[in-house]
């Protein structure tokens, strides 16, 4: 047959251990061509990029042709690789042997062109700047050489065009985590310390990550929380509702980074702008957390409590009403106010009721309770009787008791008045900030998506 003679005229006296030139001063020209298949996994904590391509490559090979008419009009035949010369072309980035399917034949034309096809499994060594994670763009090299023998013996070239190889996505699997944008291709001379120079030929695939999953997975949970930690703010401040909500919050959020840790990509030369951005929403919720106990401090009434300093009423009564557009700072404290004199009322009735079935509300009654008590310490002093005096003591002590009572009572307001407005004000100024943040980020993302 004519495929058994031709085979055994090609390989009868081939000796693969050479170049295949006539001439030693013949270069051997290789033209590669790559086309990417699948991107298979990305390990950023290793910088491991491992891809599925098809490798192909010929070159001529002087010994291998033969005349068609001689054999039955054959021009092409496939010879086992192991029978003839291969050009020891590799990758430098190659980290590992991947499973790559052994090909075991090559095609041979009968002007003397091989044609070697096969798949690679790579698994190359790549810088993964993982800063705009999940947003993130990936540039991974791919740089095919000779390791051993010099440009004057192989030298290697583009089997297609540039802008053919640069756009080519007819083999690639689009369903998986990673979109392929493009494929560059650059030839270069290689030599070190002025030794012999190596042909290079360098494919960068670029590639991008498909940040839907992370947005829906990671981002969207961390922004209901925070619109959370935010309407929290409208609870009343002088309850301990607020406090316990906020704390909630933040345990919420420590449990949800635990659970998104193994998610986010880890490595040992930088942290992702997301991990950041989650650490400064904790912050945030901290920060809130302490505004809310500082604020609870100081609206709840003590005994013990002393009057608010004047700075703080000019500041925060004065100056900070007219920042926040509070027109009428009254009419915002009575308004703010009516749950405490409600709960402070029915307190204050209790204990007067225990003491004293009356109690005097204008000054006027007032000084008449102080005329009476003159007139019953006259008549004491005059009829020294030991009844009127007990019963002068006793009225006394009720005054001062109210008096000392509606004095707490007056402070308590002041300093109720002065936690609502700081409320309102650093609510404002923590809203502006996390305003500000989100979109920042959101900005950022933006052009990283579109760049």
């Amino acid at each position: 047959p004519a495929l058994r003679r031709l085979s055994h005229f090609l390989l009868a006296h081939y000796q693969k251990g050479t170049r295949p030139v006539r001439d030693w001063r013949t270069t051997t020209n290789v033209a590669i061509d790559l086309m990417v298949y699948a991107i298979l996994s990305v390990d950023e904590k290793n910088q491991v990029l491992t891809t599925y391509i098809w490798y192909r490559q010929h070159w001529t090979d002087e010994f291998l042709k033969w005349d068609p008419a001689h054999f039955d009009n054959l021009t092409q035949i496939s010879l086992p690789v192991e029978s003839i010369w291969v050009p020891d072309i590799l990758i430098n980035e190659f980290v590992d042997v991947g499973k790559s399917p052994h090909v075991p034949y090559v095609y041979v034309s009968h002007h003397g062109e091989v044609q070697n096809l096969k798949p690679i499994q790579v698994m190359t060594a790549c810088s993964l700047d993982i800063y705009n994670f999940p947003f993130d763009v990936q540039n991974c090299s791919l740089t095919f050489t000779s390791w051993l023998h010099h440009i004057r013996d192989i030298n290697l070239s583009l089997w297609r065009q540039p802008e053919l190889v640069k756009f080519d996505r007819s083999v690639f699997m689009n369903q998986g985590e990673w979109e392929l944008l493009y494929v560059l291709s650059h030839f270069q001379e290689f030599s070190v310390k002025s030794s012999d120079s190596y042909a290079e030929m360098k494919f960068y695939v670029v590639i991008r990550r498909r940040p839907l999953f992370y947005t829906v997975s990671l981002l969207l949970p961390s922004i209901f929380l925070m619109v959370m930690d935010i309407v929290g703010f409208y609870l009343p401040p002088h309850s301990g509702e607020r406090v316990s909500f906020k704390i909630t919050l933040l345990l919420g959020y420590s449990v949800f980074l635990i659970i998104v840790s193994d998610t986010l990509p880890a490595t040992a030369v930088g942290t992702p702008l997301i991990g950041i951005y989650f650490v400064v929403c904790m912050a945030l919720l901290v920060i809130s957390l302490t505004e809310t106990i500082l604020i609870v401090r100081l609206v709840h009434k003590q005994d013990l409590q002393p009057h608010v300093p004047e700075w703080v009423k000019h500041l925060l009564l004065e100056r900070a009403t007219i920042l926040l557009c509070i027109r009428d700072r009254k009419k915002f404290s009575q308004s703010r106010m009516q749950s405490l004199d409600t709960s402070g009322q029915v307190e204050n009735n209790d204990s007067t009721a225990k003491l004293t079935p009356y109690v005097c509300e204008d000054p006027r009654e007032c000084g008449a309770v102080g005329g009476t008590r003159s007139a019953l310490a006259f008549a004491g002093r005059m009829e020294g009787s030991a009844a009127l005096q007990e019963v002068l003591r006793e009225t006394t002590a009720i005054r001062q008791l109210l008096e000392k009572r509606e004095e707490f009572r007056d402070v308590a307001r002041e300093w109720l008045q002065v936690g609502y407005v700081l409320d309102v004000l650093l609510f404002r100024v923590y809203l502006a900030a996390v305003l500000a943040y989100s979109i920042t980020l959101g900005t950022l993302w933006s052009v990283w998506r579109d760049a």
